[in-house]
């Protein structure tokens, strides 16, 4: 067993909606959603709902010291424990809505944003929503992961959003379902945010 799970399993408990999910993300998963994370120069990588690390991890390593790595994460808990794990990565509790901010006060443009926030932290009736937000805190050439599970994919509010991703971005491609992860998942990678929205 992962030796986050416990820990993660409590925050859902004490939040489902806002955790949206059980368990850590598997390997496999942080592989894949990962996998726009460049292998040269200085990238700006962000994570938005890090959680217990099993993404930032593999971050990390990809990064090898270079560019600059984020992570944003709403529950103090976790972003404690984060903080304490992983001393190189600027960990930031705060929600997800607030990255714009976060970006401009360190005068930084992302390369990449990876997100595990369940779709639900997508929606909401206040204006403008996340991914509103998100092409405006990426460079030209950036791209966004986002986590999408494989049993909700076809409901409506899934579509809604995977539609929203495709009108914001140039190029949305779908991993193929990721079983190795509870529950299993898919992986959206949308590449060059549309400046003309």
């Amino acid at each position: 067993m992962n030796r986050d799970a416990p820990a993660f399993a409590w925050e859902f408990l004490c939040d489902p909606p806002r955790t949206a999910s059980v368990a850590p993300s598997s390997a496999a998963l942080a592989r894949t959603a990962t996998s726009p994370v460049p292998g040269s120069g200085d990238p700006v990588v962000v994570e938005l709902g890090p959680g217990t690390g099993t993404i930032t991890e593999v971050i990390r390593r990809r990064l090898g010291g270079r560019g600059r790595q984020l992570a944003i994460e709403v529950s103090p808990r976790l972003a404690d424990r984060l903080a304490l794990r992983y001393p190189d990565v600027e960990v930031i509790c705060a929600d997800a809505t607030e990255l714009p901010a976060i970006l401009l006060d360190r005068v930084l443009v992302a390369d990449v944003v990876v997100s595990g926030l369940p779709w639900a932290a997508f929606a909401g009736a206040g204006s403008p929503t996340l991914l509103d937000q998100l092409p405006g805190c990426l460079g030209g050439n950036g791209a966004l992961t986002q986590l999408g599970y494989a049993a909700t994919r076809w409901a409506p509010p899934a579509r809604r959003q995977l539609d929203e991703l495709c009108r914001s971005f140039e190029e949305v491609t779908t991993s193929r379902t990721i079983w190795r992860n509870l529950p299993p998942a898919v992986i959206h990678v949308a590449r060059r945010p549309r400046r003309d929205r």
